[in-house]
Order: structure tokens, then C-alpha cells, then sequence
């Protein structure tokens, strides 16, 4: 069953998922881009969440027009989505900055 998705609706998430796509593109070149772990992490965790979170804004609006009713199940994902990968990245930056300083203290121990 294919369903009219009306105009008011229809510009605005293409846009959002445009949006997302770039955002999410971004991102990502970012992540190839840039030398080191700690410059690597930044770019994909910004990009990559505002991006799902347009495209998610874009699902919300449409699904809300094609049902003629808010539906807020998927505001569920977005706010799960936009605590846990800042949560996910700052793991990551503690593990890394664990890990080099054991490798720096096991050089120094080599040194002496």
C-alpha cells in the first residue's frame, strides 16, 4: 500500500536527510583525515550522531503524517542514540589515554 506523503512534510525531511547524509559524511572524512586517536574519535562522534539525529527528526516527521498523529516511540531512540555515543567516545578516549601511559611507563622502565 503506497501512501501520499503531503508537501508540508515531504521538503522538510528530505532536507533533514540530506542534512544527515552530509553530516554523516563528514564525519566520516574526518575520521579518515586526521593522525592520531584523540583527533580520530572527535570527528565520526559529532557528525555521526547529529547526523542520525536528522535522520531520525526526518522518520518522525514523516511517520507522524502518514499516521495523522505524533508519534514519539522513535524520540526513545534519538535521546538513547545522542546519550550513548558521547558516553561510548569518552570510554574509548579513557581507555586510550590508559594504555599509553602503561606504554610509556613500560619505556620507561626499559630505559633504565
Amino acid at each position: 500500500m503506497i501512501e501520499n506523503l503531503p508537501l508540508w512534510a515531504s521538503i522538510p525531511a528530505s532536507v533533514l536527510l540530506v542534512l544527515g547524509g552530509l553530516l554523516a559524511l563528514t564525519g566520516s572524512a574526518g575520521l579518515l583525515r586526521f593522525r592520531t586517536f584523540y583527533a580520530r574519535i572527535h570527528a565520526p562522534t559529532l557528525g555521526n550522531t547529529l547526523g542520525c539525529g536528522c535522520v531520525l527528526a526526518a522518520s518522525i516527521l514523516v511517520f507522524s503524517a502518514l499516521s495523522s498523529r505524533p508519534v514519539f516511540h522513535e524520540v526513545i531512540i534519538t535521546l538513547l542514540l545522542i546519550v550513548s555515543s558521547p558516553v561510548t567516545a569518552m570510554l574509548l578516549m579513557r581507555a586510550a589515554v590508559y594504555r599509553n601511559r602503561l606504554t610509556k611507563a613500560d619505556a620507561d622502565l626499559d630505559a633504565r
